[in-house]
């Protein structure tokens, strides 16, 4: 199997303390994106850099010349990670980190962005029968996630933080020695509570996991900090990314961020490994996702959404 599967972590300084189909057939933005629930983007923007689109000069018959010929690109993403991607109740539409860097590469390909939001283990699982053509939902960089899907490199990185809720007298992560912490299903976050997290080796360190830790799971992250608004008391801690415990904190969700993060994830676009003639369209996104590195979109995107904060480094 002719496979891409490569990233590289960039070798950069941190700027911040504590922030985490088939192989045939038609591609999907050929078909019917109501049918799909998908919500159709805005055009591609003038934003792009100044080189002309990928598709203005592309011929290749494969998953990348389909797109190019239909004009449109389907994009899976998770609306339940603000400020990462939500759905805005008054517009109708997508929005958040996520959402513009879609938008973005789209604009840099030359084709217009349709979402959609299927479950997160639908995306980590590959095989998604040509349901949608990339996802760009804030997907980690695993050992085990390779063995089904290719990866560009990482866009961003986002800290994994733990935190508790008002009276537990939690103040270290040695605290959570004995506790039951709350994460969202099929996350990395999950993984490492479990002992079974598999970062690729340029992640950084992991910090282990206190002893005697248990964890539960809800459908979500926010569900975790919704379940202690709501006065549910069988969990003492949460474990998610640094962004959306302090999107909590900030949307006044009695939520307490506890000591440094435990480990670094590298977030990049992802693509489902069995499409056997994606490697242009993997190698192009990679390109841009270079590109926009570079050139400091991604760490304009970062600062508007993340409060002024850089997450597009690592050190």
């Amino acid at each position: 199997m002719n496979k891409y599967r490569r990233f590289a972590i960039l070798p950069v300084a941190m700027l911040v303390l504590a922030a985490c189909q088939s192989g045939s057939g038609e591609s999907p933005s050929e078909s019917q994106a109501a049918s799909q629930g998908a919500t159709e983007s805005s055009a591609p923007s003038e934003s792009a850099a100044a080189e002309a689109p990928v598709c203005e000069s592309y011929t290749g018959d494969d998953l990348l010349g389909r797109i190019c010929e239909a004009g449109n690109i389907i994009v899976s993403t998770d609306p339940a990670y603000p400020p990462q991607s939500s759905l805005n109740s008054e517009t109708g539409e997508y929005e958040g980190f996520d959402i513009d860097v879609a938008n973005e590469i789209g604009a840099r390909l030359g084709v217009t962005v349709e979402f959609t939001d299927p479950p997160f283990d639908a995306v980590q699982g590959g095989n998604w029968s040509g349901r949608w053509d990339m996802s760009v939902g804030s997907v980690t960089i695993t050992e085990t996630r390779q063995e089904h899907l290719d990866f560009t490199q990482p866009y961003y990185f986002t800290p994994a933080q733990m935190a508790t809720t008002d009276g537990t007298g939690i103040e270290s992560l040695e605290d959570f020695s004995g506790t039951t912490v709350c994460v969202a299903e099929g996350t990395t976050y999950f993984d490492w509570l479990e002992g079974t997290l598999t970062l690729t080796p340029d992640a950084g360190e992991v910090t282990d996991p206190p002893a005697d830790i248990t964890s539960t799971t809800l459908p979500t992250d926010i569900n975790c900090a919704e379940a202690w608004q709501a006065g549910r008391s069988e969990f003492q801690g949460w474990l998610s990314s640094s962004t959306t415990v302090q999107g909590a904190i900030d949307e006044g969700y009695p939520v307490v961020a506890v000591g440094d993060p435990v480990f670094f994830e590298p977030l990049a676009v992802c693509f489902d490994i069995l499409v056997e003639d994606n490697d242009s369209l993997v190698e192009s996104v990679d390109q841009i996702i270079t590109d926009m590195h570079d050139d400091g979109t991604l760490a304009g995107f970062s600062e508007e959404w993340f409060g002024g904060l850089d997450l597009t480094t690592q050190e």
